[in-house]
């Protein structure tokens, strides 16, 4: 399913952070049917909970206890991952300098206490469907028009992204770099009619490999594809890379001028590291790459891996 199918039919994630228990029960009993609700009641735990689960849309009160909501924006807004998820502050009654400053932090709107049931569906509802189609139509430029597939601009996101949580996580993360052995051969031979089509034959056998909602495969330029694995250690990693091999060779696609079979085949290089400070995701994906050229320097169609 692609990313865009996959925005239209999810309900979307609502979080509520207020520290008066009975306004957010209010919300959720308001919203609970068309949404994914979470709940916070304070500002460091909804800032734990949106690191988590990446709402679509936050109902954020301003005033509470510890840190209040104008710094819970402020935080949210600075964070590569959760500075485009839209923020309703909740405001009291008059409080005009609280609107200017949420309109400054980045807020898209705001809802005066005491809380209108109807008005409140309204504008969340509103900013709902503007965040759904914002989110499908930036997975459509974020797809590769001739694989359908993650593009390089995708997949460098999803990098840095799950570089950051493993770091905060301290989990492995896990990249495979994948090269089409012998590709100009086979366009020159078959004509690159042809050498698009086993593209994207090549990249539907790699993409149903891999099986959870947050692993990733991208085309990364030419005949190379590169997949990127959150939670992944080495051995699961090239496992996985094992049967994307596979799931290659099953395709049976001809290859007469190929200098290892009479089929096309693929090479991959696995890398794996649990991120530390010293480390950075550029260093993980060059890995990725030096694996890769040692599996094409021992012979193609192989794996090459190291931890």
């Amino acid at each position: 399913m692609q990313d865009w199918q996959m925005i239209s039919c999810q309900k979307p994630k609502l979080l509520l952070v207020d520290d008066q228990r009975v306004n957010i029960l209010v919300l959720h009993e308001l919203f609970r049917e068309d949404c994914e609700v979470f709940m916070a009641t304070g500002g460091e735990q909804a800032l734990q909970v949106c690191r988590t689960v990446l709402p679509d849309l936050i109902l954020l009160d301003v005033h509470m206890e510890g840190i209040d909501g104008h710094e819970v924006c402020r935080r949210l807004k600075a964070a590569p991952d959760t500075r485009d998820i839209p923020i309703i502050f909740v405001t009291a009654q008059g409080a005009e300098q609280d609107e200017v400053r949420g309109l400054e932090l980045g807020a898209v709107d705001f809802i005066v206490k005491p809380i209108n049931p109807v008005i409140v569906k309204a504008r969340v509802n509103t900013h709902l469907t503007l965040k759904r189609q914002s989110d499908i139509l930036r997975s459509f430029a974020l797809l590769d028009g001739l694989t359908g597939v993650a593009n390089r601009r995708k997949f460098d996101e999803e990098l840095e992204l799950n570089w950051r949580r493993s770091l905060r996580e301290q989990s492995p993360l896990s990249v495979i770099m994948i090269d089409v052995d012998h590709f100009k051969r086979f366009n020159d031979r078959y004509g690159h009619l042809a050498g698009d089509a086993a593209l994207q034959a090549v990249a539907r056998a790699l993409n149903d490999v891999i099986k959870r909602p947050y692993d990733l495969l991208a085309r990364y330029g030419g005949e190379e594809f590169v997949c990127v694995l959150p939670s992944t250690g080495q051995v699961e990693a090239v496992q996985i890379a094992e049967r994307m091999q596979g799931s290659v060779r099953t395709l049976k696609i001809a290859h007469l001028d190929s200098a290892v079979e009479q089929m096309l085949t693929v090479s991959l290089g696995v890398a794996t590291v649990v991120p530390n400070s010293e480390t950075t995701s550029d260093a993980l994906l060059a890995e990725a790459d030096r694996q890769l050229y040692q599996a094409k320097q021992a012979g193609r169609a192989r794996i090459s891996s190291c931890a």
